[in-house]
C-alpha cells in the first residue's frame, strides 16, 4: 500500500445519492470514530489503491461497505443472494476479500459511469487528519423500474453493524438544513454546503427529468470540478468565525463576492452554519472562482 506524507491530505471520495423521491442518502458516523465521529455525512473513504481503479470506485467500494448499497450493474444473468451480498459487504471491509475480485467473480460491474462530480474539498491546514475529498451524485433508478436482478441497488441501506455507521436514512436536502438548525444533527460544512446547494434543485417529492438534467448540467460544468480549501478567518469586527471559501472577496475574488461559511463550533462539531454565496453557480462564470485563491 503506497504511503502519504502526514501533513499531505489523503485522497478520498464520497458519494451524495438521490432516490426517486428526492431524498439524499446520509449516514451518522459512529461516536468513536476517528474522522466526523458522531457526525452526518454522505457515505465515502479513503483511496484505497490495492482495490480501487478511481476515485469513483472508491466512492462505490466505501458505499457498499458503510451502507450495503451496491452501485453496479449486473453482466451475469445469475443473481446473487442478499446473504452474499452482505457476507461480501463485510468481508471487503475487514479486507478479507479484495472488491474487485468480489465484482468480477459474482459478475458486477461498477456503475462508475453514473457517477458525476460535485466539488473536490480539501481539509484546511488547522486539523490534524486531512483529506482531499471528491464529492460524487448519482440518482437512482426508480423501484418499479430496476431490474430484479439488481439486488444491491433494490436494497435498502443499512448500517454497517457499528463499525463505522451507527444510522442511514434518506432524508430530503431541506429537511436535513431544518435537522441540523434545531440540533437534531451535525453536519460538517461541506455536507452543509452541497446539501443548501442541491435544496433549490431538488424541491418536491417526485425526481424529475428537468430537475436531474439541471443537477448534471451543473455537475459538468466549472462548479463540478470545483476544489474547495476553506481558510479559518475571524472577522475582526464582528468577531465572527467563518471559513472563507475560493472566489471570495476576502480570499482574491471580485470586491462584493461573497463566498463563505459563518460558523459556531466547539472544537469540530459544528452548531450553526450560515452559507453566504451571492453569485449565481449556473450563469456567472465560475471558473473564476476556481483560480481566485490566497
Amino acid at each position: 500500500m503506497s504511503t502519504i506524507a502526514s501533513d499531505e491530505p489523503r485522497p478520498s471520495a464520497s458519494l451524495i445519492l438521490v432516490n426517486e423521491h428526492n431524498e439524499v442518502l446520509l449516514v451518522q458516523r459512529n461516536p468513536q470514530a476517528r474522522s466526523f465521529a458522531g457526525t452526518h455525512v454522505f457515505p465515502g473513504g479513503n483511496f484505497d489503491a490495492n482495490q480501487d481503479t478511481s476515485s469513483a470506485m472508491t466512492a462505490i467500494r466505501e458505499t457498499f461497505e458503510e451502507t450495503g448499497l451496491l452501485i453496479a450493474s449486473p453482466v451475469s444473468p445469475d443473481p446473487i443472494s442478499k446473504s452474499t451480498l452482505e457476507q461480501a459487504r463485510y468481508a471487503i471491509h475487514e479486507q478479507k476479500l479484495d472488491f474487485q475480485t468480489f465484482l468480477r467473480c459474482n459478475g458486477f460491474e461498477a456503475g462508475v459511469s453514473s457517477l458525476y462530480p460535485f466539488t473536490t474539498w480539501i481539509t484546511p491546514p488547522i486539523n490534524s487528519r486531512r483529506f482531499r475529498t471528491q464529492f460524487y451524485i448519482a440518482f437512482l433508478p426508480e423501484s418499479s423500474k430496476r431490474p430484479p436482478s439488481e439486488q444491491g441497488v433494490d436494497a435498502m441501506p443499512t448500517p454497517d453493524g457499528g463499525q463505522e455507521i451507527m444510522l442511514t436514512r434518506f432524508i430530503r436536502p431541506s429537511l436535513a438544513i431544518a435537522e441540523f438548525r434545531t440540533g437534531n444533527i451535525n453536519l460538517p460544512p461541506p455536507q452543509y454546503y452541497l446539501l443548501e446547494t442541491l435544496c433549490p434543485l431538488l424541491s418536491g417529492n417526485v425526481s424529475t427529468r428537468e430537475q436531474r438534467e439541471k443537477v448534471l448540467r451543473l455537475s459538468q460544468g466549472p462548479f463540478g470540478r470545483l476544489v474547495i480549501q476553506p481558510k479559518l478567518y475571524r472577522d475582526p469586527e464582528s468577531k465572527d468565525e467563518m471559513f472563507l471559501y475560493e472566489g471570495d472577496e476576502l480570499r482574491g475574488g471580485p470586491s462584493g463576492q461573497l463566498h463563505r461559511a459563518i460558523v459556531k463550533r466547539q472544537g469540530t462539531i459544528f452548531s450553526g452554519i450560515e452559507l453566504r454565496r451571492n453569485f449565481d453557480i449556473f450563469k456567472d462564470d465560475v471558473s473564476d472562482i476556481i483560480t481566485a485563491r490566497l
